[in-house]
Parts: C-alpha cells; sequence; structure tokens
C-alpha cells in the first residue's frame, strides 16, 4: 500500500464522520425530514472496502448508505441537498435518505427494503457473467437482514451460477433495537454461507487496513473466475439505529468499549441524544485520531499537520455541502410527474 492511499483512505473516514455528525445537526434542527440512519463506527467497513474496489464495480446499499457514496466518490454536496430533499440531490430530493443513487459511479443505489439488496446485486452479477466482463458487485447488508428468504435464494444462485458477487455483511451486532444472539440462531454470520459451498471468513470491522486487504483478496478470487466471496465485517454503530432511537436498549459499557477501539475516535459527540453544542464540543477538546492515524504517523507516513489539514479540509466540505444543499430549491410537482413517467414505454410506477 503506498503512501497516497493511505492518506486517501484516512481522508475519508474523516469526512465520513464529519459528514454524519452534520447531518446529525441538521436533522435535530429540522432540516432532514423522515428517517435518518447514521454510520459513525463503520467508517473502516466503507472506506477498506470501497478503496479495494474498482471504478468499474457496482455498489448495492441499504438505507444506511451515506458514507457508502461518499467513499465511492458521490459529491458531499450531492447528499446532503438529497438529504434535505432538494432538486440538486442526487436524486433529484426525491429519493431522500434511504434511496441515494448515482449510476455514472455504478453506485446502484441505497434501498429501505430489508434483503431487498441481496436480488439486485444477483441481477447485476448475472448481467456481468453473461457479458463476460471482469467487474464485480459488492452488496452490502446488515447482520438484520440474514433472516430473510431473499439471503438464502440469492446465496445459493449467486454459488449455483459462479456469479462475480462478493456479499459483505456490516455485522454491528443489532437488528434495530435487537441483539445478535436473540434474532439469529447461528450468529456468526459468515458460517451460514457454507451451506452454499461459499468461501467465508469473518473480519475485524474496526480495523480499515484488514478491511482493505480481505476485500481486496476476496475481489482478486473474484475476478479469477472461483465465484461468489462472502465477508462478515464484525463493527459497531455508536448511534442508535435512526436518529429517532436512542439506543437506550445498549448497555452503556458496552458502547463505552468499542468507542475505547473506534478507529478515528473522536470527541465524545453522541453523549446527548441531540447533536451537542459548539460549546460542549470545545469543553472536551479538539478531536483526535487513534488507531489509523497513530499507525501511519509511526510508519511516518503522515505527521500531526497533515491530520490537523485533513480534517480542516473535510470540515470544509462538509459546510460546503450544507450550504449549497440549503440554497437548493424543492422539486416541483412538475418535478415529480417527470419522474413518474420517465420509464421506456411511458410505464408508471403505480
Amino acid at each position: 500500500m503506498n503512501r497516497s492511499l493511505y492518506h486517501a483512505m484516512l481522508k475519508d473516514m474523516l469526512l465520513a464522520r464529519s459528514f454524519e455528525e452534520r447531518a446529525a445537526k441538521e436533522y435535530s434542527e429540522g432540516n432532514i425530514a423522515g428517517f435518518l440512519h447514521l454510520y459513525p463506527g463503520e467508517e473502516a467497513v466503507a472506506v477498506g472496502v470501497l478503496h479495494a474496489a474498482e471504478p468499474s464495480d457496482y455498489i448495492v446499499s441499504t438505507y444506511r448508505e451515506h458514507v457508502h457514496a461518499l467513499v465511492r466518490g458521490v459529491k458531499a454536496r450531492s447528499i446532503m441537498a438529497e438529504l434535505f430533499g432538494r432538486i440538486d440531490g442526487c436524486c433529484k430530493g426525491m429519493g431522500g435518505s434511504m434511496h441515494l443513487f448515482d449510476n455514472e459511479r455504478r453506485f446502484m443505489g441505497g434501498y429501505a427494503i430489508v434483503g431487498e439488496t441481496y436480488p439486485v446485486a444477483i441481477g447485476l452479477g448475472y448481467a456481468i457473467a453473461m457479458k463476460n466482463q471482469p467487474e464485480a458487485v459488492i452488496c452490502f447488508f446488515g447482520d438484520g437482514a440474514v433472516n430473510q428468504g431473499t439471503f438464502h435464494e440469492s446465496l445459493n444462485m449467486a454459488a449455483l451460477w459462479n456469479l462475480p458477487v462478493l456479499f459483505v455483511c456490516e455485522n454491528n451486532h443489532y437488528q434495530i433495537g435487537t441483539e445478535i444472539h436473540r434474532h439469529s440462531a447461528v450468529s456468526d454470520v459468515y458460517k451460514r454461507a457454507c451451506g452454499y459451498h461459499m468461501p467465508a471468513e469473518k473480519i475485524n470491522g474496526m480495523d480499515v487496513l484488514k478491511v482493505y486487504e480481505a476485500t481486496r483478496a476476496a475481489l482478486n478470487r473474484i475476478r479469477e473466475g472461483t465465484g461468489p466471496q462472502f465477508l462478515e465485517m464484525e463493527t459497531y454503530r455508536f448511534r442508535g439505529h435512526s436518529q429517532a432511537d436512542a439506543g437506550n436498549y445498549r448497555p452503556r459499557i458496552e458502547v463505552d468499549a468499542f468507542r475505547h477501539i473506534d478507529p478515528l475516535t473522536q470527541a465524545e459527540r453522541n453523549e446527548d441524544k441531540l447533536y451537542p453544542s459548539a460549546e460542549k464540543l470545545a469543553a472536551v477538546g479538539s478531536d483526535h485520531i487513534h488507531d489509523f492515524s497513530q499507525h501511519l504517523q509511526t510508519q511516518q507516513l503522515i505527521n500531526e499537520e497533515e491530520v490537523i489539514q485533513f480534517q480542516q479540509q473535510v470540515d470544509d466540505i462538509v459546510e460546503d455541502a450544507v450550504q449549497f444543499a440549503s440554497q437548493s430549491p424543492e422539486p416541483t410537482m412538475e418535478d415529480a410527474k417527470d419522474a413518474l413517467n420517465c420509464n421506456r414505454g411511458q410505464e408508471v410506477l403505480i
């Protein structure tokens, strides 16, 4: 791994945390409506996986997809405007938080229905196989989606047809508010893939370097024609399931323990249900980069001044995105009609 890649990964992790925390603030102030599922704590998964992917690979994600889109290259302005429900959003303000999409970057959408990602990924993988292309599909899903029928049907089809799909389980331990051992008879998710003769392993999803290496190896195997692969990324979300969820079902000691191994260990911004004030943030001090940044500094691949500079750059990007979104117009009824009637053959979606 070269220095520029390390820097890009670190910067993306900082951008992810800054963007999501700002989204939480804007939600609490009423600028974002509907559901908002945030990603703090899981950044190493999105960054490690997507930096190992090629631009030609397809990405299918869930409703917790803002960071996947950011790391894939969708502009922060476009994502924030979509969260605000504005016309300059990546789906012209009509997709919202759970339905980001960017065809140019082969980001094939976030999906609100639990387990919906699997069939979409299988369809893309089948098309790639039919065309004999050196591409892959990366299918993200949470541990709460592995008891859906589509999970088993899709894994079976992927293995049977030798499809180029990488299944990535972001196991953050909780299906909304239910801990995994309470909703799954087999809590080691990766073991389920053996029922379909699919290579699978569990990875420390709090370590971006381990995530990157495991993903790169899995994608290399897929491109060699060995068929689908399965990676379980064991991670943790610091906030509740959504902004409507205070997360009180989790023991405080458990949350603190995972914060201790946070790949980005920043100031304790999530102590309050709502986004803390600037005064509270100032009281706890400046943000800190822990495991990953320390590793880079130990290897003399980055210095403290560069880390501070990266943080300022991503904060500026997020502030610019918020200003852009707030100034973007809302979509009109004519925009909605155009979206409804855009299908080939004049079909409508109702």
